[in-house]
């Protein structure tokens, strides 16, 4: 005969000599399904960007709720919002100007220093060349002076000296003696000394100065070159772009004068 027979409920296996087991009820099943929790890595990912979109709704409102709360301010307040911005900004914008008159300032002063240092070593230049304790270069003439019968006197050369400093000689030197403001010459007949350094024929001139003011001064009428070729000696002067007058003089420290500044 066909009939259909309910199923049975499962029945968990004994062992011999252990105690029957105790027939499972539904709930009892449903929770021994869901603890322990088996969670596989499709369900991980799941809940992380879960939790990702949750985080950034919550910025999100939270920020919306900051700019509700200025969106909501009364008028005064918002008056004084701006009140304070202003005032900062205008703070700053002191603040710039005064950084940049401090570096005006010292740009100014940095170029003024170094202008001023310029100014101090080109006048200690210029005040060694007129005192012979710096080397000097630069356009001027040579004389040369040939005394073979020994008649020229010191004199004569001290009249040529001052002739070229009269012409705008800036810097002398004879027969490697420099000429400077308390230079002088004794003896004659071939017997010259130049700041009591004994020189000899024929006597080399170095000049530095303006060429075409030095070589007339030195040839005109009755002048230097005239008056040595009556003493049977002769002048010769050559005009040169480049002249050097290397002989040095110590610096002499004076005994009693002082600077008045």
């Amino acid at each position: 005969m066909n009939s259909e027979e309910s199923p049975r409920p499962a029945q968990t296996p004994t062992t011999p000599g252990s105690p029957e087991p105790r027939q499972m009820t539904g709930r009892q099943r449903l929770a021994a399904g869901l603890w322990p929790p088996r969670v596989t890595r499709a369900q991980l990912i799941v809940a992380v960007l879960l939790f990702v979109l949750g985080l950034g709704l919550a910025i999100q409102v939270r920020s919306t709720n900051d700019d509700s709360a200025l969106r909501g301010a009364r008028q005064e307040d918002l008056v004084r919002i701006l009140d304070e911005l202003d005032g900062r900004t205008e703070r700053l914008e002191d603040e710039k100007q005064r950084l940049d008159d401090q570096q005006t300032e010292l740009e100014n002063s940095s170029d003024q220093a170094e202008e001023a240092r310029k100014q101090t070593r080109e006048k200690e230049q210029q005040l060694g060349i007129l005192a012979g304790t710096v080397a000097a270069q630069g356009p001027g003439i040579t004389l040369t002076v040939q005394d073979p019968g020994g008649t020229v006197d010191s004199d004569m050369l001290l009249d040529a000296i001052q002739e070229l400093r009269a012409a705008g000689a800036e810097a002398i030197q004879v027969n490697g003696v420099r000429v400077v403001a308390a230079t002088y010459l004794s003896g004659s007949d071939g017997d010259i000394e130049v700041d009591g350094k004994r020189i000899e024929a024929p006597y080399l001139f170095h000049v530095i100065g303006k060429p075409q003011d030095l070589e007339p001064a030195l040839n005109i009428p009755g002048g230097v070159v005239q008056t040595l070729e009556k003493e049977q000696a002769t002048a010769t002067v050559a005009a040169a772009e480049e002249i050097v007058v290397d002989a040095l003089r110590s610096a002499k420290r004076p005994d009693y004068a002082r600077s008045s500044s």
